[in-house]
């Protein structure tokens, strides 16, 4: 009691005297049994490639005479893309040739002479040197025909690597060389264009040591690459690789992705955000993971409004709550897949039936303690004024 006579409330008896006047009732919440869809996805990056990418070169050494094709243009299989200047491959052809009807003649010759003096030692007619000389020049020329036929096939070949023809049908996606420019034929083989089939492209993507696990071969994909943000792009996983690779301690697998390119908006070296559906199911009965762990409270006297729970008889292995004319009924359930949010329900429940998921207390009455004013904090323009006002 202060001077003036009234009682003076600390403010915990305060919150004390509201929270018992409030009412409070405990309720079930439930989950009403239905077809969805559930999911589980893995994310990575990777980068677009080519399925099918050429680099084609030639194989003799040339200045270049005519190119026929350049920078993104299509070609088809067969088409003719460039030439080299002929004039010393067409002088070894001819060399090739004078050379192998020079070997030729020196084989008959060699040849008839080689018959003539074996009919001869059949008949003791000329000595065992004389035919074992004849022989000899046979072979010699033989040999020497032979390496001739072979050079005039070369220098033909070496002719005809003069025209160069596309092996695949592609776009052109680079071009290496210019008119008049000379390409050498070395160990490697110089390159003038790379051709890259773009119909039909794939994802490189690098799915994280944690995640690969999850990865399996014809999993659904969808990704995204920054030059269409607003175009959603489809795949399937078509390999896993097992060769790690280690950036920076973080290890990651290489994941394939084919990716459909119909309109060609999908180019080599482009970043492709991937999103890996490791678990898509479509219509399916599922129920949340806490309707597995729900435990029924029997009710606290006759007139609670909680259901009265009726246990199975014999214990079984997995179980759900079904609520049913006010009555909790343990029922059996076989599971199937689970995500992190649902698990799947194969056989037990049916659509339409509502599942005890939780319990949640319903608080009836004031909200809460009534807010003291504070005499350390500053008061509103004209609070002073209003309380004058009220004292009078």
């Amino acid at each position: 009691m202060n001077k003036y006579g009234y009682f003076l409330l600390s403010p915990m008896l305060v919150l004390w005297m509201v929270s018992c006047s409030e009412k409070s009732k405990m309720e079930i919440e439930d989950y009403e049994v239905k077809p969805i869809s559930m999911s589980e996805v893995v994310t990575a990056t990777g980068t677009m490639e080519s399925v099918t990418q050429v680099n084609v070169g030639t194989q003799v050494t040339g200045i270049i005479e005519h190119l026929y094709v350049d920078y993104n243009d299509t070609v088809s299989k067969g088409q003719l893309l460039a030439e080299l200047e002929k004039t010393l491959l067409d002088s070894d052809l001819k060399s090739a040739d004078a050379n192998m009807a020079s070997a030729k003649a020196s084989y008959e010759y060699a040849k008839s002479n080689y018959e003539r003096d074996k009919k001869l030692h059949d008949e003791q007619l000329i000595s065992d040197y004389e035919f074992q000389t004849s022989q000899r020049d046979y072979d010699v020329a033989r040999l020497s025909y032979e390496k001739s036929k072979a050079d005039r096939v070369r220098a033909a070949k070496n002719l005809n690597y003069a025209e160069i023809y596309s092996p695949i049908d592609g776009i052109v996606i680079s071009r290496e060389v210019e008119v008049g420019q000379t390409v050498v034929s070395s160990m490697n083989v110089a390159d003038l264009y790379v051709i890259a089939d773009l119909d039909n492209m794939q994802v490189v993507g690098n799915v994280d040591e944690a995640d690969i696990g999850q990865v399996k071969y014809g999993q659904h994909v969808t990704f995204t690459v920054d030059a269409y943000p607003d175009d959603i792009f489809n795949g399937t996983v078509t390999q896993v690789r097992l060769n790690p690779t280690t950036t920076s301690n973080v290890v990651t697998y290489e994941v394939i992705v084919n990716a459909p390119n119909p309109e060609h908006k999908l180019i080599p070296g482009m970043t492709a955000n991937l999103t890996i559906y490791t678990l898509e199911l479509n219509d399916v009965i599922a129920v949340p993971l806490k309707a597995l762990k729900f435990e029924p409270l029997p009710p606290e006297d006759e007139e609670s409004n909680l259901p009265q729970p009726e246990p199975l008889k014999t214990p079984v292995e997995h179980s759900v709550w079904v609520i049913k004319d006010k009555k909790l009924i343990q029922t059996e359930v076989e599971l199937g897949v689970a995500n992190n949010i649902y698990q799947q329900i194969i056989s037990g429940l049916s659509p339409g039936e509502k599942v005890a998921v939780n319990y949640q207390e319903i608080t009836k009455g004031n909200i809460g303690p009534k807010q003291q004013d504070n005499p350390f904090l500053p008061k509103p323009p004209g609070a002073n004024r209003n309380r004058e006002k009220e004292k009078k």
